[in-house]
């Protein structure tokens, strides 16, 4: 078995993006801009956040977070959208999921410029990838199809299964996935004899935010398995059981573990797999810093 290693490839990508804004900054005298907006106090997606800050401000990118009230009114939460979408300094917005639940996301996400949708959630974005048009993709998808992309793991023709059918990562994934000739099954919640597809499967991506969910047992030898689930235990019997042994020694020191999708008895029946953590979420964040350059790019005729 061999490890995607998220965490290792993410660093040389960020490298490369540090050393390209550079010199776009001595060409132009001009940074990318990202702006997050985070409403709420979900301690998860405000932790993502700051990470997501550390690292932009980091690679040069001239970062920012506007950080509002839950309560806030759908037409104030709209109205500070459109102002980002009329500044020229910002070229990438994110608005981070999930929001609260007196919020439509749609309703939200539908005033975001879609030059600016540094997530590549809009319906027309999403479109472009069914269509295999697209510039920039999802931050998750785009990641996970980097690492097999960087292990020379070729797609075409490999049975692939996808289970979790969100927009944000298995419907865009799927059509990525299907675009380098993978032959793709779309499962979820009401999937009947889910265990005897991904049996059949050369490629198991599990999205569904169960740990260990898919199972030693439901996985043929040599498949690969890409782990996007991140889940945090904090019983340590269930941090035993569903956690590889650096998060088992991260409980006795913080009183919680994090835990994929795919259960870690799973992995020596790989040929290749993400560990969780070190996989798919650094590469997530790596994408998005990606896709910042490109959005940069593109406003200001460089690419």
């Amino acid at each position: 078995m061999n490890i995607l290693d998220g965490k290792k490839i993410a660093g040389e990508i960020q490298e490369k993006i540090k050393d390209e804004i550079g010199q776009l900054k001595n060409q132009t005298g001009k940074t990318p801009g990202l702006t997050v907006i985070i409403v709420g106090e979900n301690p998860a997606s405000q932790a993502y956040v700051r990470k997501k800050h550390r690292i932009a401000q980091k690679l040069g990118i001239n970062s920012h977070i506007i950080e509002l009230k839950a309560e806030i009114a759908a037409q104030d939460l709209i109205e500070q959208i459109r102002v980002l979408n009329q500044d020229p300094g910002v070229q990438a917005i994110l608005i981070q999921l999930p929001l609260p639940e007196n919020h439509n996301t749609w309703e939200i996400l539908n005033h975001l410029n879609p030059k600016k949708d540094v997530d590549c959630f809009l319906p027309v974005n999403l479109g472009n990838i069914l269509l295999n048009r697209a510039g920039i993709f999802p931050c998750t998808p785009s990641g996970i199809m980097q690492m097999l992309d960087y292990y020379r793991i070729d797609l075409s023709g490999l049975n692939a299964i996808m289970v979790g059918r969100s927009f944000i990562v298995g419907k865009p994934l799927a059509s990525m996935l299907t675009n380098q000739n993978a032959t793709v099954t779309l499962c979820h919640s009401k999937t009947k004899n889910l265990p005897g597809l991904v049996k059949q499967a050369d490629l198991v991506v599990a999205a569904i935010g169960k740990p260990g969910f898919i199972t030693a047992d439901m996985i043929k030898k040599g498949a690969i398995l890409i782990d996007v689930g991140q889940n945090f235990l904090y019983q340590q019997h269930e941090v035993l059981e569903f956690c590889i042994e650096s998060q088992q020694q991260k409980f006795k020191k913080k009183g919680y573990g994090i835990a994929g999708d795919i259960h870690i008895k799973a992995y020596p029946k790989a040929s290749y797999f993400t560990p969780v953590p070190g996989g798919v979420g650094p590469m997530t964040v790596a994408m998005l810093m990606v896709n910042t350059l490109k959005l940069f790019k593109r406003q200001y005729h460089l690419e």
